[in-house]
């Protein structure tokens, strides 16, 4: 995580007061569809870009939290109580994932974690009772803040984005902080780290449950946003596309959910003219990202500048060579 990444979020928070001047009532609806995936893949990008754990199975809170919300909602619970609810509840089941990763890792804690969004999503599907099943939960309303309605597209727009800085200033302060240094210390080296001092346990799992309640948060968000409700964007699908929106913006980039959120959400509606085509462009174009970018697209400056100093100093170790030659030659 770097200063300069900040300094760009400040300057894109300020891109994003202008942008609703430029747009219409569905650019506002896809701009602000965006900033929620922001949030959600902010989480995800904690768990497995800083800490290092494998998980895919974001996307099931991400309904948790959506479904939440709707049904407090349709239970006559305001909004406002909701969506804390929403974290909090997605908070205590993300912790209740992180014991798998206690005792399996990489691609057996993924298999865990798939088979826990598979459940999730059979819930969501069956029990109509509570969900609604195929058919889901509908006229979920927008809230009002001071007294303000937030049902059009644009004040639902800012709010979102006042939401989105709001979780991205939390996140910032939590990864400069000794918990943040903690998380990598986890994925870099887990051995190192508890020889350290630090209790991996404890990070591991807290690493699924702050993750968890961004998505909680996010889903949240969602179900004002489209105000209706069904399981089809929870599934493990859904979830293998958040994690490459991570993988794609970066991992442990701070700023790599918000280009990973436009490759996955903005990039597929400017592919809409290729009409039947456009998912064939669109996985084309994120495989040969994974082939030439394997780090996401904010390792491009970090790549730059490691080729510039491995020319530095090749040319130094060069310049060295003739140096020691020519003195050589000289005391011969």
């Amino acid at each position: 995580m770097k200063r300069n990444h900040l300094v760009m979020l400040v300057v894109g928070t300020l891109v994003m007061l202008a942008l609703p001047n430029f747009l219409k009532n569905y650019g506002l609806y896809l701009l602000t569809y965006w900033l929620v995936y922001i949030i959600a893949t902010m989480g995800l990008n904690l768990t497995v870009g800083y800490a290092g754990q494998k998980s895919l199975g974001h996307a099931a809170f991400f309904g948790i939290g959506a479904y939440t919300v709707a049904i407090l909602m349709k239970l006559g619970v305001s909004f406002w109580v909701g969506l804390p609810a929403a974290a909090l509840l997605c908070f205590v089941i993300g912790l209740l994932l992180g014991f798998p990763a206690l005792r399996v890792q990489t691609i057996y804690l993924a298999f865990a974690t798939l088979g826990f969004n598979t459940a999730v999503w059979l819930v969501m599907r069956n029990e109509e009772w509570l969900t609604g099943g195929t058919f889901g939960i509908n006229n979920i309303a927008r809230p009002e803040l001071l007294g303000m309605s937030l049902e059009g597209n644009l004040p639902y727009y800012y709010f979102t984005l006042g939401v989105t800085v709001i979780m991205a200033g939390l996140l910032w302060g939590l990864l400069r902080s000794p918990w943040g240094k903690a998380f990598t210390a986890l994925r870099d080296n887990p051995i190192r780290a508890e020889s350290l001092g630090i209790d991996i346990r404890s990070y591991t799992l807290l690493s699924f449950a702050i993750g968890a309640a961004y998505a909680g948060v996010a889903g949240a968000l969602f179900a004002s946003l489209v105000q209706f409700i069904e399981p089809a964007p929870f599934t493990v699908g859904a979830s293998i596309m958040m994690y490459l929106m991570v993988v794609v913006g970066g991992p442990g980039y701070f700023l790599g959910p918000v280009l990973g959120a436009a490759v996955g959400v903005i990039l597929p509606e400017w592919l809409r003219f290729a009409q039947a085509w456009y998912l064939f462009v669109f996985g084309t174009a994120v495989v040969l990202l994974m082939i030439w970018l394997p780090d996401g697209l904010l390792s491009i400056p970090d790549r730059i500048k490691a080729r510039r100093q491995s020319r530095e100093a090749s040319v130094a170790r060069a310049a060295a060579a003739a140096r020691a030659a020519t003195h050589e030659g000289a005391k011969a």
